[in-house]
């Protein structure tokens, strides 16, 4: 999973630079590159990164809890 995320977060990298360089270029197609690189990065790379980070119960060691509520 770990590798799957370093490749990902790659992918989106070189997707930003493209779009980057379109954008400098003005290229016509560049809005497009650089949004779907966005939606890329929302849907794809973001909830498996969340997914990899919380899966095990990692994150209960992070959460306030009152005395009230562990009675």
């Amino acid at each position: 999973m770990k590798t799957l995320l370093k490749i990902l977060f790659v992918i989106f990298l070189i997707w930003m630079i493209t779009g980057i360089y379109l954008l400098n270029t003005q290229h016509e197609k560049a809005q497009i590159v650089m949004g779907l690189g966005v939606l890329y990065m929302s849907f794809i790379l973001m909830p498996t990164f969340i997914y990899y980070r919380y899966k095990d119960g990692k994150y209960k060691k992070y959460i306030i809890q009152n005395d009230k509520d562990k009675k």
